[in-house]
Formats: structure tokens, sequence, C-alpha cells
């Protein structure tokens, strides 16, 4: 019988607990014996303890310190006594992966807390290099707006820098149900591949980045306006782009087009 945990509310933690979701889960990652699997937030194992069954050895990061001796019983301590389950008792957020020193890329799984989410994600892209893949529940609503179109009501900022950085495929909802405790919002199983080539030219993803985020700053605002000081509305013209849009209307390539117009 697996070892329960009381979840803290501090940490985000809510524990997937139905086997369906579970195992549908795992076949879309579908590891493999021999590759580097690490989890993000693994609490209780429930996706751990199978995976680890698959690919013989794995790393994860657990923040809870109070979770780790659960997780370590759930997975069986001989995995631990064994070397076959690295548990890293830090906050991802200062998580160095190239430290962990593999040859092989990194597949990189997760039940993401949802309040520090998109942080979480915007660090592995300093990591990109190294991984593979990842796949991550989340908020449902983070995930439509990772994955959302131009001149849709979830493209956003995160929309456009998500689609810069990695290929993503929002897969499948989770219904509160499959949780304990039960949260209060739907969630959603996203795909994210790191790109080896970047979609669109820009020489400072940095200083795209700024240019995306003040495009957006002000959402109702035209670019003719929420612009003004970066470039001018005849600078949009010449590489036509209408300054009347909105930035929810302009793909990521018209984005780096401006970025290299002013840059």
């Amino acid at each position: 019988m697996a070892i329960q945990h009381r979840a803290k509310k501090r940490f985000g933690q809510n524990f997937l607990s139905d086997p369906g979701i579970i195992q549908r889960i795992i076949q879309s990652i579908n590891p493999k014996s021999g590759q580097r699997l690490i989890e993000i937030g693994p609490g209780l194992g429930a996706i751990t303890c199978p995976v680890l069954n698959l690919v013989g050895e794995m790393d994860v990061i657990e923040l809870d310190r109070d979770i780790v001796p659960k997780l370590q019983l759930n997975c069986g301590l001989d995995a631990v006594q064994n070397n076959q389950l690295r548990i890293h008792n830090v906050d991802v957020l200062n998580f160095d992966f190239s430290k962990l020193g593999y040859d092989e890329p990194l597949r990189i799984i997760g039940n993401l807390p949802y309040n520090i989410s998109t942080p979480i994600i915007f660090h592995l892209v300093e990591h990109s290099k190294l991984i593979q893949d990842m796949y991550f529940m989340l908020q449902k609503e983070v995930v439509l707006r990772l994955a959302a179109k131009p001149d849709t009501s979830n493209y956003s900022r995160l929309s456009v820098m998500a689609q810069y950085y990695f290929q993503v495929d929002a897969l499948f909802l989770v219904p509160p149900e499959s949780f304990d405790p039960i949260p209060k919002v739907e969630s959603a199983i996203v795909r994210l591949v790191p790109h080896k080539d970047k979609p669109v030219k820009v020489d400072d993803d940095k200083a795209f980045g700024k240019l995306v985020t003040q495009a957006f700053s002000q959402r109702r605002k035209t670019l003719r306006n929420v612009l003004k000081g970066i470039c001018s509305a005849q600078q949009l013209e010449s590489i036509g782009i209408d300054p009347s849009l909105r930035a929810q209307s302009l793909t990521l390539q018209q984005f780096a087009d401006i970025y290299n117009a002013v840059a």
C-alpha cells in the first residue's frame, strides 16, 4: 500500500491518483531503458515509480523534504540504496541541470507547481541544449496559452516566447477528480521540444523578449501606440506590418521582423 502524505498548500501540492490518467501520461512519454529521465516534483511517486521500473534509473527534484522519505518508501528503498532513484532535495529554480554530468540528452517530466510553472519553463530554456523533450502537467489555461495561435484569446507573450524556444504540443486534458486533494482548476499535459534551430532569426534572445513583452504590455493598444519610442509607424509599414494592429494579431515571424528592423 502506498505511503500517503498531507498536501501542503505552500508547495501547490495536488497528488495524481487516477490510474488511467497515470498510464496515459506514461504512454505519452514512452520512456525507454537507458534514457535519462528527470522528474520535477515527483510527490509520492505516482509517475516516478512506474517510470523507474521502465528506465532502470532516474533523477527527481523535490523541494518538500518531508515527502522525500515517503517517496523513497513508495518506490522502494532498494532503488535508493542502489542509486537507481537519485533524489535532489532542492528548488528546481536553483538547479543546474548541466551538473548532472550526463552525456545523453535529458527527458524532463513533471507535475509542476502551478504558481511557478512559467518561471520553471523559462529556467529550463537556459539548459535547452541538454534537453531532448519535456512533458509537463500544467494548469489548462497555461497550456492553452503556450500553444495558442495569433488572433485567438489565449495568444500572449507566453505563446510567442514559448514557441520561439520550443515546439509546443497540447496533448490532453486531466480532470480535477484525477487528483487528491481535488484542485479548483483543470489541468492538461503539454509536450515541449527545444528547437535545434529556432524558427526565426534574432541576434539577442533577451532583447527580443523585451520587445515582445512591451508589445503585449497594453493589449488594447495598437502597435503604433504601444511600441512608441521603439519603432515608428513608418518603420512598421516598411516591413509590411499595419501599425493599427494589436500584438495578438502578429505571428512569431512578424515579431522577429520588427525586432530585426529596429535592433
